[in-house]
């Protein structure tokens, strides 16, 4: 992933040279939302792969727009989802409750309470 990331960023940018690229934020929000919905609306596997190909090389655009690392922010969501999990695991444990399908009302309660915990 890493070197896909850093590949794509390095397309974006000898683009970006070559002036083929966004001038300010509004269009890159714009093709951001169009990716998602090409994603939304591909009807078989393929679509789906090659679309969401698509909307994760815009995603990497948009880091470079907002001069975000996208790596490094990869890197903090996977870490932000080891805590919120983790959380949710312990309050499933608390309550005698499975990890599974069947209980997912009280683990997105417990998501949820590990959101509002990190942001207190």
């Amino acid at each position: 992933m890493d070197d896909a990331l850093k590949q794509a960023e390095q397309r974006q940018r000898a683009a970006s040279e070559l002036g083929f690229d966004w001038p300010n934020m509004d269009g890159v929000w714009d093709k951001l939302t169009e990716e998602l919905e090409e994603l939304r609306r591909a009807g078989s596997d393929a679509e789906r792969e090659e679309e969401l190909g698509d909307l994760l090389f815009m995603l990497v655009n948009v880091a470079r727009h907002l001069n975000i690392d996208a790596r490094a922010a990869l890197l903090q969501g996977n870490e932000k989802f080891d805590r919120r999990f983790a959380v949710v695991r312990e309050a499933m444990q608390r309550q005698g409750l499975a990890m599974t399908a069947n209980n997912l009302p009280q683990m997105e309660a417990a998501w949820q309470h590990a959101k509002r915990l990190e942001r207190a």
